[in-house]
């Protein structure tokens, strides 16, 4: 996995789109949580090879997508190749066939250690919308498509803005309610790429996330997790106004059938030892000790507060 250094990336992504985007781009992902925690330590780097920028609202998407992928082509910044979706589609494409705007700084080898390249994704169109979604956009090159997950739009809420460089990273319980709501169970589907040489099951490589960011956040001197319960209550009541009462009542459905499953777990501790926690002496049973106080305090605190409604 490659490892990048937080601030220097966000610097150059932020200098590399047009200022008038700045105010709609959510950095999410292993980047955010990088910076969150270390982005102003020089001697800390994140292991990731992609970086994901959230496009918002839903309603300037194409717009904020179009400017931002002419800039960085203009600019020579080059398109990711490789699998199947690497080339641009035109008007017979269908949505869900089109590729999503994946570019390598100029210059940039695509092989290198260092490498890293921008992905747009935009929010959902609307909180009823439950598969992943394509939203169109065209450029000269030719047709893209923006991703959108149902539970991104948890990630935008009240997010943290770089005010030296005009954008916007997702908080890191935001990042962790995301992945709580889409993993209520542990699916077989695996990670198309290996972590540190193992075929991962995506549900255990998000519910680790989880881990991770309330591993890191504790770290930092968090020491009662209810908060995170709070803002979750208000990021679900804000995002899903019709049924925030029920997702709240499912957050704990995925994490606890990880703590419930011995391989499932070390799965999880996989790939937090070679992920975000790959710089610190991080046990399994720091990161059990973590899990329950999820559960416990956290998820125990959404649930109080949907139950009251």
């Amino acid at each position: 996995m490659n490892q990048i250094k937080p601030s220097e990336v966000l610097k150059q992504v932020a200098d590399a789109v047009p200022e008038s985007c700045r105010e709609n781009i959510v950095i999410i992902g292993s980047l955010a949580a990088g910076y969150a925690f270390f982005g102003d330590k020089q001697d800390m780097a994140v292991r990731t090879k992609d970086i994901d920028c959230l496009l918002k609202p839903f309603q300037l998407a194409v717009e904020r997508g179009q400017a931002i992928a002419r800039e960085l082509y203009d600019a020579g910044w080059k398109p990711k190749k490789g699998g199947s979706f690497d080339e641009p589609g035109d008007s017979n494409t269908g949505d869900r066939d089109l590729p999503a705007v994946r570019l390598y700084p100029p210059g940039m080898d695509q092989d290198a250690e260092d490498a890293w390249f921008i992905e747009l994704l935009t929010e959902p169109e609307s909180p009823e919308i439950q598969e992943r979604s394509f939203t169109r956009i065209v450029i000269d090159e030719g047709h893209f498509g923006l991703p959108s997950f149902r539970f991104l739009a948890v990630t935008a809420y009240l997010p943290e803005k770089i005010d030296a460089l005009g954008i916007y990273y997702a908080r890191p319980p935001m990042m962790a309610l995301a992945n709580l709501l889409e993993h209520q169970e542990i699916k077989p589907d695996r990670m198309s790429s290996p972590i540190a040489g193992r075929a991962i099951k995506r549900s255990n490589k998000d519910l680790g996330r989880v881990l991770a960011l309330a591993y890191l956040a504790q770290e930092r001197g968090l020491d009662d997790f209810r908060t995170w319960g709070l803002d979750w209550y208000s990021a679900l009541e804000r995002s899903f106004p019709n049924e925030y009462q029920q997702l709240a009542l499912h957050a704990r459905a995925g994490l606890e059938a990880l703590m419930q499953s011995d391989e499932d777990f070390e799965e999880a501790y996989h790939t937090c030892a070679n992920g975000l926690l790959a710089s610190l002496s991080v046990e399994m049973e720091d990161l059990r000790e973590v899990a329950a106080r999820i559960v416990g305090d956290a998820i125990g605190q959404l649930e109080e507060l949907a139950s009251e409604v």
